[in-house]
């Protein structure tokens, strides 16, 4: 084998890899385009950068300051994973969604697109524990001290 035909495996290899690689940028694009069908946003905008992730921020109710933390070096891994989560949960997806969106996406924005899944509003699991989560503690408006069996207007007991 002399060195023409080694280029010539080599641009083959090339060549389907790179026909490969475009298969599953094509299955990423199609899930997202299903997703933001289902939250009511046009499809399309899964096709064009940085818009995408406009719509994907206000899929979640987050604010568009987002774009600039998904933007910077090191701080957009954090904020990706964490886009993802409220994606996940936009869609009444749990953890382990989330786990899939951000290791195969190729495979899980196609499942959430073409699945069942309904759109449950903006960050689904936020806005039904009122933003705070479920630990009463994190709520600056609860008192946890407060017995919540009792109305309000009743004294408490003597001790």
């Amino acid at each position: 084998m002399n060195e023409y035909e080694s280029g010539g495996v080599a641009a083959g290899i090339g060549l389907v890899g790179g026909i490969f690689y475009l298969a599953i940028i094509v299955l990423w694009i199609v899930g997202m385009w299903k997703v933001f069908e289902k939250a009511g946003k046009p499809g399309w905008a899964a096709i064009i950068p940085i818009y995408n992730l406009i719509i994907l921020l206000e899929i979640v109710g987050k604010p568009m300051i987002w774009i600039l933390w998904l933007i910077i070096p090191c701080v957009n891994i954090v904020f990706a994973v964490w886009l993802y989560n409220l994606v996940s949960k936009s869609f009444g997806k749990s953890e382990g969604f989330t786990v899939g969106l951000v290791i195969f996406p190729y495979i899980f924005w196609p499942i959430l697109g073409f699945s069942d899944a309904r759109y449950l509003g903006p960050s689904a699991a936020e806005a039904q524990n009122g933003g705070f989560g479920n630990n009463p503690f994190n709520n600056p408006f609860n008192k946890p001290t407060d017995n919540q069996n009792t109305p309000n207007d009743t004294p408490p007991p003597v001790v």
